[in-house]
């Protein structure tokens, strides 16, 4: 059942002055399994040669998985020389703390930390001058790509047959659209409201 959109966030130290955008293509030459780039001239010449140290979710994460396949092509293929954590705020210390560093998160956890760490604009093709900066709009509307995602609650079958799995996600779903922003996800837009309840309306009516 779908919930909320989410953007996942690519994003370096403020104390960088060279990188304001990358590619999809060049974040893949960084993160792919089996990369052997270092530096940051190895993905742009104009770069410095100074070597880039990567921040970025476990591998139990769901934002590793996302972002992985976006921009790899395929799930769990990732690079593991990096300093991986569960925990945002790790990353966010890691990245503010070293000027050459670059990491990715989610989008609601860059809102609140705009003055720590620095946000890069993605571009889909090779044009750097088409990059789009994650925003609410950007992400919603689906011109930040291939970062933007949707989030989903799963329902199990058998475990929805008891009475308060059902008014719990019967809850989850009326009133769930007044939290999404309080946590800052975004919101679902008007024409997908009605996706959900229609899904779980369906499923009362089949037991």
């Amino acid at each position: 059942l779908k919930v909320a959109i989410d953007g996942l966030s690519v994003v370096v130290n403020p104390k960088n002055d060279w990188c304001k955008a990358i590619t999809v293509a060049q974040l893949k030459k960084l993160w792919n399994k089996g990369s052997t780039v270092k530096k940051w001239n190895e993905l742009d010449p104009s770069w410095p040669d100074a070597e880039i140290r990567l921040y970025g979710p476990g591998p139990d994460s769901g934002t590793f998985d996302y972002f992985t396949e976006a921009v790899n092509g395929k799930a769990k293929e990732s690079r593991s020389d990096y300093t991986p954590s569960e925990d945002d705020n790790v990353l966010v210390q890691g990245v503010n703390g070293d000027k050459n560093s670059l990491g990715y998160f989610g989008y609601a956890y860059y809102s609140d930390n705009q003055d720590k760490v620095k946000l890069l604009a993605i571009a889909d093709g090779a044009d750097l001058s088409k990059a789009v900066l994650p925003s609410d709009e950007t992400i919603l509307n689906g011109t930040y790509k291939p970062l933007s995602r949707p989030l989903f609650i799963y329902v199990n079958k058998k475990s929805f047959e008891k009475p308060q799995v059902r008014e719990f996600v019967k809850y989850y779903i009326a009133k769930g659209q007044d939290y999404v922003k309080e946590v800052q996800y975004i919101q679902l837009p008007e024409n997908h409201l009605k996706e959900a309840p229609q899904r779980l309306t369906e499923a009362l009516s089949a037991k």
